[in-house]
């Protein structure tokens, strides 16, 4: 079974419905799919069927491959039962193929052994497969003894590949509904079993997403299917909530979704253990927080230090006026840089053991002049971030870091504070450096100005999260979004760093409330966005370090440490006092032969016992002699006499 949860998916659907869309869309990630047609050629002078396979045909990219079975029906499962693990296949439809088996042409057939045929090659399929089929059992029932004849054997069809496949959708004037749910899958163990993620994955339903330029194609994307409740194995807190349902049917980023939140108990529990722990200080301090965050996030009250980390690096320039006194070609160096492992982002990463993922976004236009982004951009970019924490959670990632290296994004952070939170731009727009390290307070103003002038333009406008992303926020932001969103549908924590990750996490409230209370910010890194963003979400930064490194190089240069305090709350024991154990219980290891049982410091080695009879106490005794000093000087060790006035020190 694939890691999303399943191998084999059948899509049914009505007539214009919007199902072989669904179904192209779901294997749109592939690098290669084989294309199974089962339809026959019809009638040539039939243009209006003609056009509908002109249709398909179009919508196919250039990478798939085509494989006709119309001629034999029993091909069909002998291209399924042949097709290797590594392969994607896209079979469309089930009512061609029994369009063909019913055909006078192959007749006498056995219909009912060829069907159970093929539900048997899907059902031991070992490639990734995909089926479409009409659902006509809603219909009329049909007049003619041939159309009854269709309509059973489809049926039949439909129930023995359904039973088959490990999931089924059913796709209703194009939104999905999820009638059979794919199993949840299995993610990588971490130090307890608390700490693994639960399936929280989301779904998408109509056409596939835009194309964006990426450096790491990510994988296809999970069956949108609630977990099972009260799995085996499953902790209360990882139970699904209502968001997977409206998920399911096809309602994938909208405001108002009811995604996870982290567990209310463990985290204050957490931090009342740490006053019981073996400490010899006073504690963790403002730490503390970092170990209630965990608590709450791994749903535990015994956190562990977070296993694997990814880096996500968000690429993507603003034209216009938002990109004024940057230097042109600079954010494209520092990408590549870090696609090198050079550069503090990349180092930093190196040290704390964490994957680092470059993300091209869309360009975002100039946002004085007009929008941003399109809304079909938009929908796409949020897609597309979700996936980026989908694939992140299916290798076992267990914290995310955001980062960001594009010209103008601090601009497009405060048109997006300013139109979420009512500030002014000035008031969170951080000062214009060049790269000579000075001031450049022109460049700061045209800036300025060019938020003013994007806010004056929308003025009127909706203030919806898509419409803000759309208008002002542009692609890195839009990204940021679906990440955000996707982690939390995860349940994937995430450490937030400089102006695209709160701008991010302003837009996510109006998507997804609880979004916010999956996000740490370790350092606001003097930014007044920053600070202010931070404040709305109620994301207390936890040290005041002033570091600029650039977005995301801040949070994993405090990440040891924020490690370190899981390390402590995690491995210290309960205080002996309260109950802990003891360090007395530990017992010395015998000396293997003769020599001083006290552990104070002593000689490095054993005076010989002396051959013959000799004393027998046990008093200690000088066991070496005070070598004479090479020269002139003191020859006590003990406290220097003072010098005579007038006298030279020997």
């Amino acid at each position: 079974m694939s890691v999303d949860g399943w191998n084999t998916l059948l899509v049914l659907g009505g007539i214009r419905s919007g199902k072989s869309e669904f179904a192209e869309s779901v294997v749109a990630d592939a690098p290669t799919v084989r294309y199974v047609a089962t339809a026959p050629a019809g009638d040539p002078e039939d243009t209006e069927w003609a056009t509908r396979l002109a249709a398909h045909r179009a919508r196919r990219p250039g990478s798939w491959t085509t494989e006709e079975t119309a001629a034999d029906p029993g091909r069909l499962a002998e291209v399924i039962a042949a097709a290797g693990p590594n392969e994607t296949l896209l079979v469309d439809d089930l009512g061609g193929w029994v369009t063909v088996l019913l055909d006078p042409a192959h007749q006498p057939a056995d219909d009912t052994a060829t069907i159970t045929e093929l539900a048997a090659a899907v059902r031991a399929s070992a490639a990734r497969l995909v089926l479409v089929s009409p659902e006509v059992g809603l219909s009329l029932v049909p007049t003619t003894p041939l159309g009854r004849a269709f309509t059973d054997a489809l049926g039949a069809t439909n129930r023995a590949v359904a039973d088959a496949c490990d999931a089924v959708a059913l796709v209703v004037a194009g939104q999905t509904a999820w009638l059979k749910p794919a199993a949840t899958p299995t993610h990588p163990a971490g130090p307890t079993q608390a700490d693994v993620p639960a399936q929280a994955g989301p779904g998408q339903a109509g056409a596939p997403d835009e194309a964006l330029p990426e450096v790491l194609t990510p994988a296809a994307p999970a069956a949108p299917a609630p977990a099972p409740a009260g799995a085996p194995g499953q902790a209360d807190w990882a139970a699904p909530t209502m968001a997977l349902p409206m998920v399911a049917t096809g309602l994938v980023i909208q405001p108002g979704m009811e995604l996870p939140m982290p567990d209310d108990y463990t985290g204050p529990q957490a931090v009342d253990r740490l006053a019981t722990l073996d400490i010899p200080g006073a504690g963790l301090g403002v730490l503390e927080r970092v170990v209630g965050f965990a608590a709450a996030t791994q749903g535990t009250a015994t956190p562990t230090p977070w296993g694997p980390v990814r880096v996500l690096l968000l690429h993507g320039d603003h034209e216009g006026g938002a990109s004024a006194g940057a230097t042109p070609g600079e954010s494209a160096r520092r990408a590549r840089q870090a696609r090198a492992g050079k550069g503090a982002l990349a180092r930093l990463a190196a040290e704390n053991g964490a994957s680092l993922q470059v993300v091209e976004t869309p360009t975002s236009a100039p946002i004085e002049e007009g929008p941003a982004l399109t809304g079909e951009q938009v929908e796409s970019a949020l897609r597309y971030g979700w996936r980026l924490a989908e694939q992140a959670a299916d290798a076992g990632v267990q914290l995310l870091v955001l980062a960001a290296c594009g010209a103008g994004t601090e601009t497009a952070a405060a048109a997006v504070l300013a139109a979420t939170a009512g500030a002014e731009p000035p008031a969170v727009l951080g000062r214009v450096m060049n790269e000579q390290g000075e001031y450049d307070d022109a460049a700061w103003m045209v800036r300025c100005a060019a938020v003013r002038d994007a806010l004056h333009r929308t003025r009127r406008s909706p203030r919806e999260a898509k419409d803000i992303l759309a208008e002002l926020g542009g692609g890195d932001v839009a990204v940021a979004t679906g990440v955000l969103l996707g982690a939390t549908a995860r349940r994937i924590p995430v450490l937030l760093d400089g102006p695209v990750g709160v701008a991010a996490g302003m837009v996510s409230r109006d998507l997804a409330g609880q979004a916010r209370h999956w996000c740490l910010l370790p350092d606001h890194g003097g930014r007044p966005g920053v600070r202010l963003a931070a404040d709305v979400l109620g994301l207390t930064p936890l040290l005041d370090l002033h570091l600029d490194l650039g977005e995301g190089a801040t949070a994993l240069a405090a990440l040891p440490l924020l490690r370190s305090a899981l390390t402590l709350a995690a491995g210290l024991p309960v205080h002996p006092s309260l109950g802990g154990g003891d360090d007395e219980d530990f017992a010395e290891p015998e000396p293997a032969g003769p020599g001083p049982t006290s552990t104070e410091p002593g000689p490095e080695f054993a005076e010989p016992e002396p051959a013959g009879p000799g004393p027998t106490s046990t008093e200690p005794e000088p066991e070496f002699a005070e070598p004479e000093p090479a020269g002139p000087g003191p020859t006590t060790t003990g406290p220097d006499e003072p010098v005579a006035p007038g006298r030279r020190a020997d």
